[in-house]
């Protein structure tokens, strides 16, 4: 099963949410306007050139925005609403291959009213990577928007840029 958890909570939109557990997501850290997550990229997420799929990509930035732009825990007045996509742009800039971890990082850019702007990065990284931070340390970030320090961030394969639009639940 998906960790699909930070410290022990987990963020409301992931509770039904099927396709992030059987994509095998890692909540790495969240805040308000902020998400960074993980997940492995497996054998049936590859295309017929041996990469990974464009819709796995996607899908995978599409979770980052989501919990980047829906509070993970809702206040009183939160209760009736929820945080959609608008519209949303994406650009693969290099392929991602089994076996890589792929790490998405989420950030608002504005916000006004009921609409937003996020951007989304994603970066690839082989396994075993060595750690991004100085030497001796490896401790996974717990600040979103930042690179988790426990694996090397790899190569940017994909910038995702998503609009969104806070609508009534119904």
């Amino acid at each position: 099963m998906a960790e699909l958890t930070v410290s022990g909570s987990t963020h409301p939109i992931l509770k039904d949410d099927y396709a992030s557990e059987w994509m095998g997501i890692e909540v790495v850290a969240l805040d308000e306007g902020h998400a960074t997550i993980r997940m492995n990229l497996r054998q049936e997420m590859l295309n017929g050139f041996g990469m990974a799929h464009g819709g796995m990509i996607f899908a995978f930035g599409d979770t980052a925005f989501a919990l980047a732009c829906n509070p993970a825990n809702p206040g009183p007045g939160d209760d009736g609403n929820i945080t959609v996509a608008a519209g949303v742009d994406i650009n693969f800039l290099k392929p991602a291959f089994r076996g890589q971890v792929l790490t998405a990082i989420a950030n608002r850019r504005a916000s006004t009213g009921r609409s937003g702007l996020y951007d989304i990065q994603i970066y690839a990284a082989d396994p075993g990577a060595p750690t991004a931070g100085p030497a001796g340390t490896a401790t996974a970030a717990t600040v979103p928007g930042e690179l988790p320090t426990d694996i090397a961030p790899g190569e940017l394969v994909a910038e995702f840029r998503g609009r969104s639009r806070t609508i009534s639940k119904k």
